[in-house]
């Protein structure tokens, strides 16, 4: 019999639900559960249901003051959501707004009976039927009883069983972890040794493998489907990945509608997704994935997402659909006819969108911010970020979506020339396309411009020829437009295949600023083209528009009294959801304030791309060519550039020189900040202290230089984010070496090294100015030294441990250089304190990453104030931000279980990929609460302890003696152990990795026995291939808390000790105000 607590509910009888959030972004689980939390709340509060809502990601839109009636920043863990249950009472749960970690959340909450003893029902999709979806043993049964085909495949719970499936199945085969999230722990594996290599990993984490048949070379089909419990059920949309089955979706290029489908197999997907969501009992929204044999169109299921999931998001914005929106409604009981569509405002919710554009995915890499990391793509997720280019042709979407990663590439072009061009081997290129890595598509160009077959490339890469001739056409074109004169006829056609106005200006060797007046005397312009879900067929009202050379007439107006707001582009590792938060924040203002609002933008993970977020949408990109373009139709009263990070800060000066407003700071003074050698020289007019520096042309001088400073040096290069190519050089030797990546960062700026200053401690000032007056700030300070970016840093506010001298000496220097910078609007200055001295190493004229922690700490929108300011508004008050009655820390989300070979310790350059932040009473309860709510966990009995260096070991020894005092099991390396042991701390000695004696580390790992490892290394700059890197890259593999930095560690163990036998209090955020 069904439970009564997973029955799917009839309209109108939830009065109080509690919404599960995603947490921290990571890679497999990012922006896109902000935008269909926040929507879903949206809908609850409009059935006016209250609404709880548990994340403490508290750069989201959807944590915000005025979305959820009452928001917990807590750790998404078994024990704090029963806390909040039994504390809040609410009739109903929602699991599937974020992504699997809710998903897995509920599931456990349901198993330990917890839903049923406190009468919480769970809405939408019963509990059972996500069971049915995620359990892979019970999915394939579900699914043979309607005739559905599923990837031959056997469940298996230990290395035994698994090996026995896999000799059944046969070699090569699939490993795919069961209730994982991105394709976590999954892969291809050729034999037996390397299935047990990969098993002994998975099963940490994971208590079910599916050890499947191998589908590589498979075309990978996705279907969007809605269920309501009447049973109606529609197909929003039918999405397929450029790359052939193998590699992960989220890994892969994706286009809407599909084009390689004949109209057989489309439909014939299509009734078995139907059939396969009814027979399951859906309720909502889910993604059916298929693998379909590209000769035979024999199919596969692979899997059905019941939840909102990357694909439901790039489904809605791909076809103006409100996905979450309509799940939310359909889970309190609402039936499709009975919704309206609203987006297009005229039809009903039980409409198939129809697409007269095409969309195309591409993920977002950086992998290159991780030595050593392996930069092959595969069946695990490795992307951190995605971008979406809409248009009418494929050649148009591609060399759009390229531009979009922000990467350097100017459209399908080889991206490495030395590398991917024709002067390289013939092998490279060719090698990549074989070898899937997260260049491959500009392989494919090289391979193209080299004369290679269309024929050959499909051999090596199994892409569907369709898309590969389609990609021959921009090469071929390509060549006709260097060899003949641009003629209106030649450069429309270029246009309509997505060819910049900047590619035509390097192939006619000229400047963008003459192509764009030479297309214009042509009278080569874009029009404004509507994403109206009806393919024109019925009249729409909608605001979501994209810009295209294909058509003659605009599908909208322009407004009056608008304002532009530029968004941030892709989510990587530097700017993430928090600079989507700030660009929401500046477009609420702006409503509030009485203007029209343009938000530009291109992420479809963002709250900034829905449909009611902006009075008008451009999916568009944020290249100086198309805000120019936007700008000269919608004729706006200006553009903020200040709130979307660096990628809008750096349009700032070309838009001005084009004669476009620019609200707040002038862009002469945003570069006079952003570059670090001019910068430096007001530094030292202002009489401002600053570490030792010098700008860099040549390696001679750079050498010179650095020995007058004295190594350790920091080598950064201008117009930077995220510490991109920023490291710290030890020596002449390491300085050689990373001036060589700093070159290829920035060759149009030069590069400057100043001194490392070693063991300072970090404060920043986040802030905003009002015409070069200080309006409002809040001190942060950093756990970590420096030598820890800011972005990898766990910040504290209110401060800590900082003297108040320190902040009355920061606050004066930060008043200089607001006033030298006549800075209006938002900024965040850094700080070094060491021995008594200040000084400052980096100033941004623009929001930081810090600005939506800042603000829901302190309870002041920094960016609405800061928005204020640039429209010329009073907004003097008296704010305090120092006194704060609780204490809140921010800490990084790191996601280096998905990055193999990667070091898992922080540097200056930035490796982490989202941020949670928790509030306590006392520091101690704020740090421990954060850190369970990016993932950590704390220990119940042993613990490793491995310290290089004399000083670590020194300075940390009242803290491990402290783990001891607290009935911890210390074991220790070798040289640790010794020190620990005359120094009179009880520890059991066990041997390095590398020596094999006995009792060895590598025992330790293997057979679970540790709950944290404590691995400080040796040499902070240097690279590790030791002992070390193997020990914190087991702990990684192995799921094993793992803490390598000094002064975290002091700061847990002594938050450990503090808070024993306190518990840590389940506090609502309005409980600490």
């Amino acid at each position: 019999m069904k439970s009564p607590y997973s029955a799917e509910v009839t309209k109108g009888k939830a009065k109080k639900v509690l919404l599960l959030g995603s947490g921290g972004l990571k890679i497999g689980q990012a922006g896109e559960f902000d935008y269909s939390g926040t929507q879903a709340i949206k809908a609850l509060k409009e059935e006016g249901v209250k609404v709880v809502l548990m994340n403490p990601n508290i750069a989201t839109v959807q944590t915000d003051e005025k979305l959820a009636d009452i928001v917990y920043f807590m750790p998404l863990t078994e024990h704090f959501a029963t806390q909040i249950i039994r504390k809040e009472r609410p009739d109903a749960i929602l699991l599937s707004f974020g992504g699997q970690t809710a998903l897995n959340l509920g599931l456990a909450l349901e198993k330990s009976g917890t839903l049923k003893k406190y009468r919480v029902r769970v809405l939408g999709t019963p509990v059972s039927v996500i069971r049915d979806t995620e359990d892979r043993a019970l999915f394939v049964r579900k699914l043979k009883e309607i005739g559905v085909k599923t990837a031959r495949s056997r469940a298996t719970t230990t290395l035994r069983d698994a090996c026995d499936a896999a000799e059944e199945i046969g070699y090569p085969l699939m490993v795919r972890a069961g209730f994982a999230l991105g394709g976590e722990g999954s892969g291809m594996v050729k034999n037996k040794a390397e299935l047990s290599a990969k098993l002994s990993e998975v099963f940490k984490s994971v208590s079910q493998v599916l050890i499947e048949e191998n589908l590589s070379g498979w075309k990978e089909v996705e279907y969007e489907v809605v269920r309501d419990r009447a049973d109606n059920c529609i197909t929003v949309c039918n999405m397929e990945n450029l790359d052939p089955m193998g590699i992960h979706t989220g890994e892969s290029m994706v286009v809407a509608p599909s084009q390689t489908l004949s109209n057989e197999e489309y439909h014939r997907l299509r009734e078995i997704s139907i059939r396969t969501i009814r027979h399951l009992g859906v309720v909502g929204e889910c993604n059916i994935q298929y693998a379909l044999h590209p000769e035979t169109g024999d199919y596969r299921v692979i899997e059905v997402n019941a939840r909102l999931s990357r694909s439901s998001a790039l489904a809605s914005k791909a076809t103006g659909y409100p996905l979450a929106f309509v799940a939310t409604k359909l889970a309190l009981g609402y039936t499709l006819p009975e919704l309206k569509n609203s987006v297009t405002k005229r039809t009903t919710a039980c409409f198939e969108p129809a697409l007269d554009y095409l969309v195309l995915k591409i993920p977002r890499w950086d992998l290159n911010k991780f030595e050593n990391a392996v930069p092959r793509i595969g069946t695990e997720m490795k992307s951190v970020g995605e971008v979406m280019a809409i248009g009418r042709s494929f050649e148009e979407v591609l060399q759009k979506a390229l531009r979009m990663l922000a990467i350097g590439a100017d459209g399908f072009t080889p991206l490495d020339r030395k590398r991917l061009t024709g002067q390289a081997a013939h092998f490279d290129y060719m090698h990549e396309i074989r070898h899937p890595t997260t260049r491959r598509i500009f392989a494919i160009a090289a391979a193209l411009r080299a004369g290679v077959s269309v024929k050959k490339i499909h051999a090596d890469s199994c892409i569907d020829p369709w898309f590969l001739e389609k990609m021959k056409n921009i090469i071929e074109l390509e060549r006709t437009i260097r060899r003949r004169k641009l003629d209106r006829d030649l450069m429309r056609r270029a246009k309509r295949s997505g060819f910049s106005d900047v590619q035509l200006a390097v192939m006619k060797k000229t400047t963008e600023s003459k192509m764009r007046a030479l297309r214009k005397k042509f009278k080569v312009l874009p029009v404004a083209k509507q994403i109206d879900t009806l393919a024109g067929e019925f009249p729409a009202q909608t605001n979501y528009l994209y810009l295209t050379y294909h058509g003659d007439v605009h599908d909208a107006e322009a407004g009056k009294n608008s304002v532009v707001v530029l968004g941030s582009g892709p989510y990587t590792i530097g700017s993430s959801v928090e600079f989507d938060w700030s660009s929401v924040q500046a477009a609420n203002t702006l409503k509030r304030e009485g203007y029209r609002t343009i938000m530009i933008n291109y992420n479809p993970e963002t709250v900034s791309t829905d449909y009611d977020m902006s009075d008008r949408l451009y999916f568009e990109e944020l290249s100086l060519e198309r805000v120019l373009d936007i700008v000269e139709f919608e004729k706006p009263r200006g553009v903020i550039v200040s709130t979307g990070g660096q990628i809008p800060n750096n349009l700032a000066l070309p838009l001005k020189k084009n004669g476009v407003r620019i609200f707040g700071t002038r862009p002469e003074d945003i570069d006079r900040a952003e570059d670090r050698h001019v910068f430096s020289k007001l530094l030292d007019k202002l009489g401002v202290d600053q570490p030792a520096w010098a700008e860099l042309t040549t390696e001679a001088a750079a050498e010179k230089a650095a020995r007058a400073i004295g190594y350790p040096v920091l080598v950064r290069p201008s117009y930077v984010l995220s510490g991109s190519a920023m490291k710290v050089a030890p020596d002449a030797v390491s300085l050689k070496e990373f001036l060589k990546n700093a070159a290829a960062v920035s060759s149009d700026h030069p590069v400057v090294i100043s001194k490392f200053i070693e063991n300072a401690r970090e404060i920043e000032i986040d802030g905003v100015a009002s015409k070069g007056n200080p309006v409002i700030y809040a001190i942060t300070e950093h756990v970590e030294n420096a030598g820890t970016h800011s972005g990898d840093a766990t910040v504290v506010l209110p401060p800590q441990r900082t003297y108040l001298e320190t902040i009355r000496r920061a606050k004066q220097v930060t008043k200089s250089i607001i006033k030298a910078l006549k800075i209006t609007g938002p900024y965040n200055i850094q700080f070094l304190a060491k021995d008594n001295r200040l000084q400052v190493i980096e100033c941004n004229v623009r929001a930081s990453r810090s600005f939506p922690f800042v603000s829901k700490v302190t309870g002041y929108n920094f960016i609405e104030i800061a928005t204020r300011a640039m429209l010329g508004r009073d907004v003097a008050g008296d704010y305090r931000t120092l006194e704060l009655d609780l204490v809140a820390v921010k800490s990084p989300q790191f996601s280096y279980g998905r990055i193999k070979g990667a070091d898992p310790r922080t540097k200056v350059e930035m490796a982490s990929t989202g941020e949670v932040a928790c509030f306590g009473d006392s520091y101690s309860e704020a740090l421990l609460k954060s850190m369970l709510a990016a993932g950590f966990r704390l220990p119940k009995k042993n613990i490793l302890v491995s310290l290089g260096e004399k000083e670590n070991k020194v300075k940390l020894l009242p803290s491990i003696q402290l783990l001891v005092d607290m009935g911890f099991k210390l074991f220790a390396t070798e040289h640790t152990a010794e020190f620990l042991l005359e120094n009179g701390v009880e520890c059991k000695k066990v041997f390095k990795i590398s020596t094999k004696k006995d009792p060895n580390v590598s025992e330790l790992l293997a057979n679970g026995t540790l709950d944290l490892i404590i691995n400080i290394p040796t040499h902070v700059f240097a690279r590790e291939s030791t002992d070390g890197f193997i020990i914190r890259r087991k702990a990684i593999d192995m799921n094993i808390p793992l803490i390598t930095n000094r002064q975290l560690a002091e700061a847990f163990v002594t938050a450990l000790h503090e808070q024993k036998g306190n518990g840590l209090k389940t506090k609502a955020w309005s409980e600490y105000r």
